[in-house]
């Protein structure tokens, strides 16, 4: 209980100096655009504190909820050359998700166990057997924010390490293409002409994959048993 109100606790602060202090105007697009070629010189300059630097504030962004997810992402395509961009962003993002998940997991389980538990159980059933297959389909569709994925999934019983390797596969499509977007910076004016209508349709059609190879692999067990 006690951790639980520390916890509590800290999540406040860091939300809530966020936005007190009005952070978030140091992560847009518009932000990003203008101070480009000063982020640039600073990492020519200074290549492993920059890097060590945009590491952690990714991990905080993600970890505690914060907008601005997306602007990293495109900052580390413009900074970093595509692999190491990736490579940041993957680990990052997957280390920031986790501790969201965990936080949401221990603030948040217990109420809605207590509350909806007939609910809760019934669904938790279902992601306790395909838990891992509703994760990635989820994660390779961009049309759900990640850190509401984090929050719900923190909410079910799937296990951390599940979590955590199935998140990295499943976002790395779209990471790729914001790392790749990122190159060309100064000619986005919005976070939205990035996924255009094919790609997110593409990526919907990719997120139906985990299920239909787990249709064709119960089929395959029906016809093996008969």
């Amino acid at each position: 209980m006690k951790k639980k109100i520390v916890l509590i606790f800290l999540f406040l602060i860091v939300v809530g100096s966020f936005f007190f202090f009005d952070l978030s105007q140091y992560l847009t697009l518009e932000f990003l655009q203008q101070k480009k070629d000063l982020f640039d010189l600073n990492y020519q300059n200074n290549p492993v504190f920059v890097l060590g630097g945009f590491f952690l504030l990714y991990v905080l962004v993600t970890g505690f909820s914060l907008p601005g997810a997306a602007v990293l992402t495109l900052a580390a395509g413009f900074l970093f050359n595509f692999w190491l961009g990736l490579i940041v962003v993957s680990f990052a993002s997957t280390i920031g998700a986790s501790i969201a998940f965990l936080i949401s997991r221990m603030i948040l389980r217990d109420y809605f166990l207590g509350k909806y538990e007939k609910q809760y159980k019934k669904i938790d059933k279902g992601f306790f057997k395909q838990g891992n297959s509703y994760l990635l389909s989820l994660r390779l569709i961009p049309l759900f924010p990640f850190f509401v994925v984090n929050i719900l999934m923190g909410l079910t019983s799937i296990r951390l390490k599940n979590f955590f390797f199935v998140s990295q596969i499943g976002m790395l499509p779209g990471t790729m293409v914001y790392i790749f977007a990122g190159k060309s910076l100064s000619e986005i004016q919005s976070i939205s002409d990035i996924f255009s209508l094919n790609i997110l349709i593409a990526f919907s059609l990719l997120g139906l994959l985990p299920f239909i190879i787990k249709k064709i692999e119960n089929e395959i067990s029906k016809t093996k048993k008969v």
